[in-house]
């Protein structure tokens, strides 16, 4: 599986971004899908997670209300919709796909293994 991340970009304090995360390879192998991010200086996190039929979304507590995981089926795109954005917000985001179903949390990188290349928001004024 790969997967091919975009979207990113500079925006401003409560602005959007929508980020697209587009799989190819082995799609039928796929279980789930989900987003993470790196700050500079910090650990890669979890934010937000669809299983790959596009059910369950669940998000990291911090852009829950905020941000909306969705897939096009059509497309084998996952999407990150991402409203009311922080400067907090910063960092490189990463789509992941899982295909082993490996029995770790949801939340946890080693739950996905394959990964796109990042792609940067910033949200600056």
């Amino acid at each position: 599986v790969q997967l091919q991340a975009s979207g990113g970009g500079l925006v401003q304090p409560g602005g959007s971004l929508r980020l697209s995360c587009a799989a190819s390879g082995t799609i039928s192998d796929i279980n789930n899908t989900g987003w993470h991010r790196q700050a500079p200086g910090k650990e890669r996190e979890f934010v937000a997670f669809i299983t790959w039929s596009g059910g369950s979304p669940y998000y990291t507590d911090s852009v829950k209300g905020r941000f909306t995981i969705s897939r096009d089926n059509a497309k084998n795109t996952v999407f990150l919709q991402m409203n009311s954005l922080r400067p907090r917000d910063t960092a490189v985001y990463f789509c992941a796909a899982d295909s082993k179903g490996l029995r770790v949390p949801i939340t946890s990188s080693r739950r996905f293994d394959s990964w796109g290349q990042g792609t940067q928001v910033t949200v600056s004024s």
